[in-house]
Order: C-alpha cells, then structure tokens, then sequence
C-alpha cells in the first residue's frame, strides 16, 4: 500500500472535497462553492460549511462550524463522521476511499426531497452538541484537575465531562487553538441542557499559578442561554445549595455529600437562579468578594419573598475551595457544622470518624 502522510492525504481529499462530503456528511447538500451540514458529525442543519473548492477565502476541503467555531480538514471529517479515535484509523478510512471511483453527482432533479431539520442552530444547540460529543471524566484531565484540587467526592458529577481538544479561540480574529477541557452542561429546572461551560486545563499538569488551568487568558467560557439555570449536582428536593463555581460546589460535596447543589457560574447568574416549587430551604454558598456579597444579598431577598428560608454559608479565605486546598477537609467540615441548620447535620454531613 502506498505510504501518504497526513498533508498529502488531506490533499487528496480536498481533490474530492464533494464527494468527500456526500459520502461523510451526507445529511447535508451543496449549496455553491460550499458543502452545507450541521456539524462535522453529520448532524442534520446548516451551521457547518465545506469548502468544495479554492477560493480567495482558502483552500478546497477546509471547513468551519460557524456555531461552535470548530475547524479542519476533510481527515477531521472522517475522523468525527465515523467515530475514530487514532490516526491510523482515519488514515486507513481515507485510503480506503480513495481507492474507490468519484462518485457522480446526483442531478437536481432527481434528488430525494428528504425532511431537513428545523433543529435550532445556536448557542444552546452548540452546547449540546459540545456536551454529547464529550467523555465521562473517569481517568482524564478533569478528574485528575478535581483532585489536585482536593476535591475526591466525584460522586453524582454526570453533569461533567471531558473534551480532548476543545476548540478556544483568544480573540475573534485569532487562530483557534485546542486544549483539554472540563466540559460542564448548564441545565433548567426540567434538566434540559441550555448552555454549557468550559474550563480548558493545563496538559502539563498542575500548578499553583494556574490550579490547573490552562495558560490561556480565558480559561473559563460559558455558551448558550444561561440566565436562570446552572449547572446541577444531585437531585434537588426541599434542600439546596447554590454558589458561584463548579469547584466551589464540589468542595462542599466533600463534606455534604448528599446535599443537592447547583453552580451558577458567576455572581450575576447566581442571583438570577430559579426556584423549584418543593424547595423549602437555599443554602447560598458565598465568594468572600464584593460580587459575592451583592449576589447573596439578592438571592436572600429572592428567596424570603418565595418563603424560602435562605441560610448563608461563609469560606474563611476567598471560597471553599481555597479553604479545602489550603485548611483541609476536617477544618472545612467543622466550619459548615456550625453554618447550616441542626437537622441538616445528620440528614447531610459526613461525619469524621
């Protein structure tokens, strides 16, 4: 078999960028110098294009998902379309292909007049792709990110997950980059998936500076319709707690395993969240900042004209991450024993031993 490596392949690709994309995208059409689908895995819609020949924007077989900003070329295509995983997969894929006769196109006239998609091609339809794309956190860079940040109870986080190479793209105009990332759906009351969050993490490892954080100036992104929802651990009931970040969250899960909790995010969307009819009693999970103190006091207030009772809890450092890091896990449970009501310590605390 004759040896190609990657460039040349994608070239030979781009040579046959349509019927390329007939045979990988084919829930999409042409629509003249471009290859319409939804996305690169062959989702029904219209927010990807494919570029079927040289123009003055860039070469034939380049694409771009304008809903995600993903990118590539036409081995990306083959690499999403069928689920593969190493390059040598997708090498043979490729190969395989082209061996085979270009097929003709269909004539106009005599192409099936198939249903298309009136699925919404925006934020919210982004993130859920995003979200469905990605890996449980089971032995990745999430769950080792987690836990050199001193957080072990990973119990109920199915609201997470992991992406390999999540697309980040530093200003409009700028090259997009990929990194590791800590995937987190945003969802409403029902557990619709509405947005979805983005942490991109360092794959050298951790360190103090960036806790594990990508060194990127934006290592955290939100996307899709956030106001209202948030990101949800547990099954809400009477009793919630809600705070800003997902790290915050999951810190207190430590210590308050069973205690349904919700990040907001941010102190802005913090404020903003709903309300179930059951809930009887918020735990509001305070940043020791300005913002935080603005968002409590909102919540509170929300909360009170909901006749719900609202009880405050306080890290003694910047938040309750930093206080698990830093005091440690039994500091940290015996500043919550004290902070949240009588009758929630045995129904939610682990208990040292």
């Amino acid at each position: 078999m004759e040896r190609l490596d990657a460039s040349e392949l994608a070239h030979r690709l781009a040579r046959n960028a349509e019927a390329v994309c007939r045979h990988y995208l084919s829930t999409g059409r042409r629509e003249g110098a471009y290859w319409l689908v939804g996305d690169v895995r062959n989702t029904p819609g219209r927010s990807m294009f494919v570029r079927l020949k040289e123009t003055l924007r860039g070469p034939a077989g380049k694409w771009v998902d304008a809903a995600t900003s993903e990118h590539g070329d036409l081995l990306d295509v083959i690499r999403e379309s069928r689920g593969l995983a190493d390059f040598k997969d997708v090498a043979e894929e490729a190969r395989s292909f082209l061996s085979l006769p270009r097929p003709q196109p269909r004539p106009m006239a005599t192409r099936p007049s198939s249903p298309r998609s009136n699925a919404p091609t925006g934020p919210s339809d982004a993130a859920r792709r995003l979200f469905a794309m990605s890996q449980p956190i089971e032995r990745t860079f999430v769950e080792a990110y987690l836990r050199r940040r001193g957080i072990t109870a990973l119990h109920g986080t199915g609201s997470l997950r992991f992406h390999p190479r999540c697309y980040y793209r530093p200003e409009e105009h700028s090259p997009t980059e990929t990194w590791p990332a800590m995937i987190a759906a945003v969802t409403n009351l029902s557990g619709h998936v509405t947005g979805a969050h983005r942490t991109w993490l360092d794959p050298g490892g951790f360190s103090e500076a960036t806790l594990g954080k990508a060194p990127i100036d934006t290592p955290r992104r939100a996307m899709g319709d956030l106001l209202g929802h948030a990101v949800r651990f547990g099954i809400a009931g009477e009793v919630l707690a809600a705070g800003e970040g997902i790290e915050t969250m999951l810190s207190l899960r430590c210590v308050l395993p069973s205690m349904p909790m919700v990040a907001a995010l941010s102190a802005a969307h913090l404020s903003a969240i709903l309300f179930r009819d059951a809930l009887r009693r918020l735990y509001i999970a305070r940043d020791n900042d300005p913002a935080g103190d603005g968002a409590m006091t909102t919540l509170i207030d929300r909360a009170q004209s909901a006749g719900i009772e609202a009880l405050v809890l306080s890290p003694r450092l910047g938040d309750f991450n930093e206080d698990l890091r830093l005091l440690g896990v039994d500091a940290l449970r015996a500043a919550l024993r004290v902070q949240i009501a009588a009758q929630d310590v045995a129904r939610f605390m682990e208990l040292a031993a």
